[in-house]
Order: structure tokens, then C-alpha cells, then sequence
């Protein structure tokens, strides 16, 4: 795995815990945190040993809080005068570095299970990490804002990674509303953003539940059955139900229906629960 100086890494079982680690500024990403994070999904593409990956932050304020603005609205001039900010900006409108185009899991071509552990606040850039993730186990203290436009900033991209994951009007309040109003852990699970709540002290254990459970399984078919639900969400019903038989096809293997059959065989029973 690549070295890292704002990302925590560990690995156990073949489960990645991927910590976003500058609690100081409530792990908002800098250029730097981009970078590494855009190299360390591509770099876990390659490591057959990693098979489900947990992302969280450092710390108990903060998942994430965005983008860092003293870095990307703070630039100065040659003689120490201040500059408007001009945050992906490039010479036209017609051109625009997305600052958050490289730290999702799914932008980045991962397709491997990516459970977020939500621990406080998840604000304005943190979706473009949530809006690319399976699913969300958040803490009971955490919140979910955006506030673009308080600041007098157009909320694009964000809300539209979190479209696809929460009903239209509430992403719409969500946005509008921007510092006035923060939803809870307990409203982001009643609209179905959040898979499950639980106390903070249980936040890690839960995560790792989730994940090693996921890990058991056959690699191969977990990924073949996440880009065919990951397609049925973006393409038409029938569009998806067509290459249905193609995510057969390309995420089932003889290795894969051997293990599963060899499980079946011994008869042992998974201690399940009930959420």
C-alpha cells in the first residue's frame, strides 16, 4: 500500500480499515488527502487480500467535513495578497477540476465492497465518498449537512452523488437549507440513507460485523453482485435485467461454486442477527 500522511491503514482478515486521519481540521481533504486516496483505491484493486474495505475518520467529531478551504480559498499572490478563491476553476466555465473527482472508491474503478462507519459530523464533500459506498453504519451523534450555500456556493456535485442514495425533497432541504439545519442519525436511517444506528462506543464493532461477514464469502461473486446492483440503479430495468446473465456469467467460476457448495456440505449454520 502506497505511504500516507493523511490516511491511517490497516489490515486484518481481509478486511481494509481506511481511516481519514486530520481530526485537527475534522478530516477535511486537502490536495494531498486526493491524492493519496485516489492511489490507495487503485492500489487496493490489486491486492486480492483485501476484500472488503471500511472507511471512516479519525476521531469522534468528525467522518469527514469536505473539502479544506484554508488550503483551496486560501491562495496568495507573489507579494502576499490574498486571491478570490477559484476552487477547480481553469481559464473558461467550460473546463472545471472537480476537487472530489478522485477520492471515491467507485471513481477510481474499486469494486470492492466499501462500508462507510459514519463517527459525527458528514458535511458538503464527505458525499462524494458516501454517494460511492454500499452502505452507511453511522453513530448515533452523527449529523449529515451541506453547506454550500450559506457560503454562497452552488451545491452541484454533492447533492447529486446523494440523489442517488436519499429521496429527492430530502436532499433538496438537505441543500437548500445549508447551516441552518443538520439531519440527524436517527432521520438519515428513517429515509434509508443509513443501514443501521448504533452508539458510538459500538460504532467499530458493528463495521467489522458487516465486513467480515461480507469477506467470508467468495470473492468473485460478491463483486459480480455488486456491479450488477450498482448497474440496475444507473441503467433502464430492462437495460440491467439484459446483462443480468453477463454478471452470471463473469462473477460465477467453478472455484467460487466449489467453496459455496463445500460451505453447504458441512453443515455448519451461520449464527445470525436480526436487524
Amino acid at each position: 500500500m502506497p505511504d500516507c500522511e493523511t490516511l491511517l491503514y490497516e489490515e486484518r482478515d481481509g478486511v481494509a480499515w481506511v481511516t481519514l486521519n486530520r481530526p485537527e481540521v475534522h478530516n477535511a481533504f486537502d490536495s494531498r488527502m486526493q491524492q493519496e486516496l485516489f492511489e490507495l483505491w487503485r492500489a487496493l484493486r490489486y491486492d486480492d487480500g483485501v476484500r472488503v474495505v471500511v472507511l471512516t475518520g479519525a476521531g469522534e467529531k468528525a467522518f469527514c467535513t469536505g473539502i479544506d478551504r484554508t488550503e483551496t480559498m486560501g491562495d496568495t499572490t507573489p507579494s502576499g495578497e490574498r486571491r478570490p478563491g477559484r476552487v477547480g476553476r481553469t481559464s473558461t466555465p467550460f473546463m472545471f477540476d472537480d476537487p472530489g473527482a478522485s477520492i471515491g472508491p467507485k471513481s477510481c474503478d474499486l469494486w470492492k465492497p466499501v462500508i462507510a462507519a459514519v463517527n459525527g459530523m458528514a458535511c458538503g464533500g464527505a458525499f462524494y465518498m458516501l454517494g460511492e459506498v454500499e452502505f452507511i453504519i453511522a453513530a448515533e451523534h452523527a449529523t449529515f449537512f451541506d453547506p454550500h450555500v450559506t457560503y454562497g456556493m452552488t451545491a452541484a456535485f454533492e447533492p447529486m452523488h446523494m440523489l442517488q442514495k436519499m429521496p429527492f425533497h430530502e436532499i433538496m432541504r438537505l441543500s437548500l437549507l445549508g447551516n441552518h439545519e443538520r439531519m440527524s442519525a436517527k432521520r438519515a436511517h428513517e429515509i434509508g440513507l443509513v443501514s443501521e444506528v448504533v452508539p458510538a462506543d459500538k460504532l467499530r464493532e458493528t463495521a467489522e460485523w458487516a465486513a467480515n461477514a461480507i469477506a467470508s464469502a467468495p470473492p468473485l461473486a460478491i463483486q459480480g453482485t455488486l456491479r450488477a446492483i450498482w448497474a440496475g440503479r444507473e441503467l433502464t430495468r430492462q437495460q440491467a435485467l439484459g446483462l443480468g446473465y453477463a454478471f452470471i456469467g463473469l462473477g460465477t467460476n467453478q472455484e467460487s461454486i466449489r467453496q459455496g457448495q463445500d460451505f453447504f456440505a458441512s453443515g455448519k449454520r451461520i449464527k445470525w442477527r436480526l436487524r
